[in-house]
């Protein structure tokens, strides 16, 4: 309805143009995915089928958006980072978001047969996502770090855990 007299509300759209020369971080992260899990029967402490179906989602999403210079995954999320100089979607942060987040929610939806074989979706996986600016080479390996060393945390927390609990015998709340 190009030229029609509705064509105004489109001034009702806000401007979410990312600002120019900053590094673009596009997380996806896994909503509920404690019970996700517990419901599709991952293995603890790390579900290398998971792992390797969220592998294969952000591959889809890099080679589909080759302004995606790194990824980086741990656990149910990833991050992508877009080029300081990208003009994909002319830096619309809600166009970056939803169509990465979507693209990734699909794949790994579309695979998991691949890597679960018979064991059917009991119900559809969801996925959160968020755009943050990063204004400096410093700022980016920064929040990288701050990825690194959570999923270190993380990791040496549930590998701890899941070893007392399914090696030792112990229950959850002990």
């Amino acid at each position: 309805m190009a030229k029609s007299k509705f064509e105004y509300v489109k001034t009702f759209e806000q401007d979410d143009s990312c600002l120019q020369n900053c590094w673009i971080v596009v997380r996806v992260d896994g909503k509920a995915f404690h019970k996700f899990a517990d419901v599709h029967g991952f293995v603890k402490p790390n579900d290398l089928r998971a792992l390797n179906l969220m592998n294969r989602a952000a591959t889809l999403v890099m080679e589909e958006f080759r302004d995606i210079c790194l990824a980086y995954g741990q656990s149910d999320e990833y991050s992508f980072v877009l080029r300081k100089d990208t003009i994909f979607y002319n830096r619309r942060a809600s166009k970056l978001m939803t169509t990465i987040n979507s693209l990734f929610t699909s794949a790994y939806v579309f695979n998991w047969t691949s890597y679960f074989g018979p064991i059917q979706l009991q119900y559809p996986p969801a996925f959160d996502g968020r755009v943050v600016l990063y204004p400096t080479d410093k700022n980016l390996r920064d929040y990288l770090s701050w990825r690194q060393a959570d999923v270190h945390v993380n990791n040496l927390y549930n590998t701890a855990f899941w070893g007392l609990v399914l090696k030792k015998g112990l229950s959850n709340t002990q």
